[in-house]
């Protein structure tokens, strides 16, 4: 879609300058912000899909104190690690086996050392696109504009930018200066998670765009449509991160053992019962993330 499907101003360095002074005059302090260390970037943004910041500090400094690089990742018991994941609530297990996995990667297949192009970066298991650009980013100073529900948010509502993935990824190119990927793109992170929120915060956070921006001129603040998340509480996510750390806590368990555990109205003939559990398991198996024994009483164990 060519430039004029939306309106970025003319001058576009006044623009530039004005937000990355309002970032590096005062944001908000997370450790990944303090270090351009790629190993910790990686996990930073694994953690941070779909999950609270608040939770993300917490679980990321227990995290890297206890695994400090890729290569004491990789030596980790895997279920040590998924067990952590889950713990924290964290989110889908499979990121905790990717991220396991991709540390491998890193350790075998690049000699220890973390590719620094968002292309490279995409051969890490579970690196799709905008972790691969964040990381070469953040880390290398090396990446794309991101794109991520924030900046279209703030895209959309200040130059009327389409709600089009394409138009976005057009207009955020445009906006970033040449070889500042990792200022700007943390600036403009910034600017959509505390004064473009989804109720705009403009005065209260001294937006540093209100002069140029579309919907501070007209109170049209609507925004891209976000696709909302399932609710956790209740949910299949919910009792596989159950079943996983409940496992952590045994050699092994069988079914009959499990399944109260995982929840308290489970009854081997009922609705939730040992049908529902096994395709629970069948899930987590597929995932590489619990192995099950059907000699005999059937037993399941992590995946070591």
């Amino acid at each position: 879609m060519s430039e004029s499907a939306f309106s970025l101003p003319d001058d576009r360095d006044t623009v530039r300058r004005a937000l990355v002074e309002w970032y590096v005059e005062d944001h908000r302090g997370f450790p990944w912000r303090e270090t351009t260390d790629p190993y910790e970037i990686l996990v930073s943004e694994v953690m941070s899909q779909q999950t609270q910041l608040e939770r993300v500090v917490e679980a990321f400094d227990g995290f890297v104190e206890r695994w400090p690089d890729a290569e004491r990742l990789a030596a980790a018991d895997r279920s040590a690690v998924v067990g952590f994941w889950s713990g924290h609530s964290l989110g889908y297990n499979n990121r905790a086996r990717y991220l396991h996995e991709a540390a491998g990667q890193v350790t075998t297949e690049f000699d220890g050392e973390f590719p620094e192009t968002p292309d490279e970066l995409q051969e890490l298991q579970g690196v799709g696109p905008y972790t691969a650009n964040a990381v070469a980013s953040f880390a290398f100073n090396n990446g794309n504009a991101v794109v991520d529900t924030n900046v279209k948010r703030v895209l959309h509502r200040a130059f009327d930018v389409p709600d089009d993935d394409d138009t976005f990824a057009d207009a955020a190119g445009e906006l970033m200066p040449a070889g500042e990927s990792r200022t700007w793109n943390n600036a403009i992170m910034e600017l959509g998670g505390v004064a473009c929120t989804k109720t705009p915060a403009c005065d209260d956070a001294e937006c540093p765009w209100r002069a140029w921006c579309d919907a501070y001129a007209t109170g049209d603040f609507s925004a891209p449509d976000v696709p909302t998340q399932s609710p956790f509480e209740g949910s299949r996510r919910q009792f596989r991160g159950r079943t996983v750390r409940i496992l952590g806590e045994y050699d092994e368990l069988a079914l009959s053992e499990l399944g109260p555990r995982v929840r308290v109205d489970y009854t081997t003939d009922g609705e939730h019962g040992r049908e529902w559990l096994r395709e629970l398991l069948t899930d987590l198996e597929d995932d590489g993330l619990v192995a099950v024994d059907t000699d005999g009483e059937t037993t399941v164990r992590l995946q070591r």
